[in-house]
C-alpha cells in the first residue's frame, strides 16, 4: 500500500473528551472516528488491525473444529421472553418495535438465538456435540459509554456456543476452548493471563476470563507467582487466617468519637491500627416471595467488601445497600456509628468475614452518634456471628492452592468462557433423544472474545510518548518504507519502489510513504500508527549501498546493506 493511495489522517492532539490512552491514540492515529457516544467508524487503518485480529480468531476457531455461522443482530423479543431475560437484562438491552408493533431487540449477546437454531434441527444424540460460532456486531446500551472501543455501545465480538449430551463432554470442549484461547492470545502477541472468574449475568457453573495485562486495566487479578493459580479478585478466595482468636484481654468500653464516621478516621483518632477496627456494612434484601432481610456485613477496617461473594449468601441474596431510613429503623442510629453489639437478632442478621471472626478486643460502632465501642469480643459482648468469605483478597494473602502468597496486577478482560450447563437449554426446551429414545436436555458451553476490544487493549499495553506499538501479527502494516526526497530524487524513488515490490512479492505487509512531506512528519506518523519495522532510504545511504533500519522500540537505527535488507527483515519477522 502507498500512503498516497490510502485514506490516511493523523492528529497532533487527541480530542479533549478522550479518556484513556487507547482512545486517544486510536483517534490521533486515525484508526477510528466518533459517530456518536460509544459508537465509532473504523477507518481503513484501524480496520486493518481489526481484521487481522478477527482473522487469527477465526483461524484458531476453525482449527478447533468449530463451525462459523452468522446470526441476526436484530432478535425477536419472544426468544428473550421465553428465556426470562426480557425482564432480567435491564436497560442495556435496546428494545424497539417495528412498523407492525412487534417487539425486537438489538442483540447484546446471542444465547437465545443459537439455542433456538439448535433446538429446531438437532433431535438426536447422534448429531451432538456441535460447536457453532460467529463474529458479529453487538450492541449494549451502556448508560455511560467510556474509554473508546474498550466500553462502547457497539462492538465486534466472537461468540461461540457448544451443545453436548453430557456434562463430561462439555468439560472436554471447555478445556479445548481454554487451550484454543491461549493459542489465540499467544498468536496475537499479547501479554495475557487466564483467570478463574464469576459467571455473572450469563449464568452457568465454571468460568474463566482472559485478561490482557495493562496498568490501566479495570479488573484486579490475583495470582500466585509460585503456581498456576490466577483469579479475578471478585472470585479469588480469601482464606481464613491460620491464627486462632486470642482470649479477651480488655473490657468493652464506650468511647467518644465525635465527627469520626470513617474507619480510617476512627483508627487515627483512637491511635489504633486500622486493622483493629471492624466496619459494619448495612444491606437490605427483598426476595421474590416478598420476604425481607436486613443484615450487617462485618469487615476489618483495612479490607474491602466483595459484593459478588456477599451476593452468594442465600439469606441476603439478592441484596442492595440499605438506605439511611432503613438503617435508622433497624439500628436506631444514622450510618457512621453503626455496629453489631446489642442488635436484635430477629431484626438484624450478622455476617462476619473470616478475618473478623478471629479478632478480639476490636473497635466497632456503638449504634449511637458520636460513639464507638472498644475492647469488643465475640461470645462475651455479642453472639458468635455467621462466618463467610466477604472481602477482596490483598497482596500477601495466602494463595488458595496453598503454594505461596498472592500478588495483584491489573488486566483488561478480552475473553470469557463459561460452562452454561442447562440454563438456556432448559428454558427454551432444547432437547435431544438419547440412545433409549428418551428426551434429555442439552448441556451448553459459551465462549466469547471481544474482537474490537482486543485492539484497544493491545494499545493500552503497547504505547509510549511517540504513539502506538503493536505486535507484528496485528499491526496495520508490518514494515514501512520512508524515502527521503521521493519526489526529488530519482535514485531514491527507484530504490523505494524496488524494495516495496520485493516486500510485496515476499508476502510482507508493507506501506510505502510516498507523500511529499518532511521527514520528521513521516517519521512521527509511522511511529504514531504503530508500524513495527521502518526502513529509511536516502541519497547518502544509497551512495554507500546502505538502507537505514529501525525497529519501533529500538533506541538507535542501524545501517544494513541494500542487498541484505530483505533477508534481514525476514529474520526479524521470524524472531517475532
Amino acid at each position: 500500500m502507498r500512503t498516497s493511495q490510502f485514506f490516511f489522517s493523523t492528529l497532533k492532539e487527541a480530542p479533549a473528551d478522550a479518556e484513556v490512552i487507547s482512545q486517544k491514540m486510536m483517534l490521533r492515529a486515525g484508526y477510528i472516528k466518533r459517530a456518536a457516544a460509544g459508537i465509532y467508524t473504523w477507518m481503513p487503518l484501524g480496520l486493518r488491525v481489526l481484521r487481522k485480529v478477527e482473522s487469527i480468531v477465526r483461524d484458531e476457531m476453525n482449527h478447533a473444529g468449530a463451525l462459523e455461522l452468522l446470526m441476526p443482530a436484530v432478535q425477536p423479543a419472544e426468544l428473550w421472553q421465553e428465556s426470562g431475560r426480557w425482564e432480567q437484562y435491564g436497560p442495556e438491552l435496546l428494545r424497539f418495535k417495528d412498523r407492525h408493533q412487534r417487539e425486537f431487540v438489538i442483540g447484546p449477546t446471542h444465547e437465545e438465538v443459537i439455542t433456538d437454531v439448535v433446538r429446531r434441527d438437532v433431535k438426536s444424540y447422534r448429531q451432538l456435540p456441535i460447536h457453532l460460532y460467529q463474529i458479529q456486531t453487538k450492541f449494549r446500551d451502556e448508560i455511560r459509554p467510556r474509554f473508546g472501543v474498550m466500553r462502547g455501545r457497539e462492538f465486534l465480538m466472537k461468540d461461540g456456543y457448544s451443545f453436548h449430551t453430557s456434562f463430561d463432554d462439555l468439560v472436554r470442549e471447555y478445556g479445548k476452548m481454554y487451550a484454543t484461547y491461549t493459542k489465540i492470545f499467544n498468536r496475537l502477541g499479547l501479554k495475557f493471563r487466564a483467570v478463574a472468574a464469576d459467571t455473572g449475568s450469563i449464568g452457568g457453573t465454571g468460568s474463566h476470563e482472559f485478561h490482557v495485562l495493562a496498568d490501566s486495566g479495570e479488573d484486579d487479578i490475583a495470582f500466585c507467582p509460585e503456581s498456576d493459580y490466577a483469579a479475578n479478585v471478585e472470585l479469588a478466595e480469601a482464606l481464613a487466617p491460620s491464627s486462632t482468636r486470642l482470649a479477651a484481654s480488655k473490657g468493652m468500653e464506650k468511647v467518644a468519637t465525635p465527627g469520626q464516621t470513617a474507619c480510617v478516621d476512627v483508627a487515627g483518632f483512637l491511635g489504633e491500627p486500622l486493622s483493629r477496627v471492624v466496619k459494619s456494612i448495612a444491606v437490605f434484601s427483598e426476595k421474590e416471595d416478598g420476604s425481607q432481610a436486613f443484615a450487617l456485613l462485618l469487615l476489618r477496617g483495612d479490607h474491602e467488601l466483595n459484593e459478588i461473594k456477599a451476593g452468594k449468601i442465600a439469606a441476603i441474596s439478592p441484596f442492595r445497600f440499605a438506605t439511611e431510613a432503613e438503617v435508622e429503623d433497624h439500628l436506631g442510629c444514622k450510618p457512621g456509628y453503626i455496629g453489631p453489639v446489642a442488635v436484635k437478632p430477629e431484626k438484624v442478621l450478622v455476617f462476619a468475614d473470616r478475618s473478623v471472626a478471629v479478632m478480639s478486643d476490636f473497635i466497632c460502632g456503638a449504634n449511637e452518634a458520636g460513639f464507638h465501642l472498644s475492647g469488643v469480643n465475640f461470645g462475651r459482648d455479642l453472639p458468635e456471628p455467621q462466618i463467610a468469605d466477604l472481602r477482596n483478597v490483598v497482596a500477601g494473602d495466602l494463595s488458595p492452592d496453598g503454594k505461596g502468597q498472592l500478588e495483584l496486577c491489573r488486566g483488561i478482560e478480552v475473553g470469557h468462557i463459561f460452562q452454561l450447563r442447562q440454563k438456556y437449554a432448559a428454558a427454551l426446551n432444547c432437547n435431544y433423544l438419547d440412545e433409549n429414545g428418551k428426551s434429555q436436555t442439552m448441556e451448553m458451553g459459551c465462549y466469547g472474545i471481544g474482537v474490537s476490544r482486543i485492539v484497544g487493549a493491545a494499545i493500552e499495553q503497547g504505547n509510549d510518548e511517540k504513539g502506538i506499538f503493536l505486535p507484528p501479527a496485528i499491526a496495520p502494516f508490518t514494515v514501512c518504507i520512508v524515502p527521503m526526497g521521493y519526489h526529488k530524487s530519482a535514485a531514491v524513488r527507484v530504490a523505494a519502489d524496488e524494495l516495496y515490490g520485493q516486500l510485496k512479492t515476499a508476502g510482507i505487509d508493507a506501506v510505502l510513504d510516498d507523500r511529499n512531506e518532511r521527514p520528521g512528519v513521516m517519521f512521527a506518523d509511522m511511529e504514531l500508527i504503530g508500524i513495527p519495522h521502518r526502513i529509511v532510504i536516502g541519497e547518502r545511504g544509497l551512495k554507500e549501498g546502505l538502507f537505514e533500519y529501525k525497529g519501533r522500540l529500538d533506541a538507535e537505527a542501524t545501517m544494513i546493506a541494500k542487498a541484505e535488507i530483505l533477508s534481514a527483515i525476514n529474520e526479524k519477522l521470524c524472531a517475532g
